[in-house]
């Protein structure tokens, strides 16, 4: 095998052969290596960008990387900050150092880490008193151990509000949602009731149109009762109604009280114009038999028929 090697002015890296040939790494774990080492100091990038930009999956780049840990040419370091917060910092090495090689470690031993003993000063890390009584809400204990925070009494609007809420969602299984989620939503279903929209209302708001696949039914379900709220009714609306009455002598609604114009006579035709419509028939109906009575003319006498 002939090796050919190009002479580089810049951006190169130039790595020991015991890393590009140490055995018990695999080829990925080896290349990805070199893709680290690479990287100028400083650089930050976490394995799922690491495996969105290359050919391997994110289990293979996964898998490389511990064994880079195992191995000790790679860790992960959770640094506290002043303020309290933790970040993750990443070190590369191009040797291996079998202090933190996890396959090489001897018990009892303690790897150098970040972060100072809980000695009482100012930014030290605090020491957990165990004697102190908690400070946190009321707890109570519940089967196999587990601690349930009891919840605060809710009002009978938002009661209420919480138990539609639960009915409306019941028909689809995949909102279906725990007592804790059903009394935060319960402010935003307490307007709904308000106005007088029910629990078909809330059902055509909230199961209509649902995606294919709900990462959150409780984020779901708060969007659409903020979005589809309807608009409050307006008192003066409702005032500027016009009115409706009924005819006191055949209950036919009227637009104004008392009797209709029927009942009341209002409506009937004067004398005249009964005459007038009764010479207009009797005129129409000579007309129309005098009409038949040329289109068919009676046959002569003495004639055979």
């Amino acid at each position: 095998m002939q090796i050919h090697r190009s002479r580089h002015a810049r951006g190169f890296t130039v790595l020991p052969n015991a890393v590009l040939q140490d055995r018990r790494l695999s080829y990925t774990a080896r290349g990805l290596l070199a893709d680290l080492l690479s990287r100028p100091d400083g650089w930050r990038e976490d394995g799922r960008h690491m495996a969105d930009t290359s050919p391997q999956g994110r289990l293979a780049v996964a898998k490389a990387l511990r064994e880079l840990t195992a191995a000790g040419y790679y860790r992960v370091e959770r640094v506290r900050r002043p303020d309290g917060t933790f970040v993750s910092e990443s070190h590369v090495y191009d040797t291996p150092h079998t202090a933190y090689a996890t396959a090489q470690v001897v018990p009892g031993a303690v790897l150098p880490g970040s972060g100072r003993p809980a000695d009482g000063a100012r930014g030290a890390h605090p020491v957990k008193d165990r004697g102190k009584e908690p400070t946190l809400p009321a707890r109570r204990m519940a089967q196999g151990g587990r601690r349930e925070t009891t919840p605060a009494p809710l009002s009978p609007a938002l009661a209420e509000a919480a138990a539609v809420l639960h009915t409306v969602t019941s028909a689809e299984p995949r909102l279906r949602l725990g007592a804790a989620e059903a009394m935060t939503l319960a402010p935003l279903v307490a307007p709904w009731l308000e106005r007088g929209l029910g629990p078909r209302d809330l059902g055509f708001a909230l199961l209509g149109g649902l995606p294919e696949r709900i990462h959150s039914a409780s984020a779901l379900l708060r969007d659409r009762l903020t979005r589809k709220l309807p608009p409050a009714v307006e008192p003066a609306a409702v005032s500027s109604r016009p009115r409706r009455y009924e005819c006191t002598a055949c209950a036919r609604p009227t637009p104004y009280e008392g009797v209709c114009r029927t009942c009341a006579g209002a409506d009937a035709a004067p004398p005249d114009a009964v005459d007038e419509r009764a010479r207009t028939a009797v005129r129409g109906r000579a007309l129309v038999r005098a009409a038949l009575s040329d289109r068919h003319p009676r046959p002569l006498a003495g004639a055979r028929a």
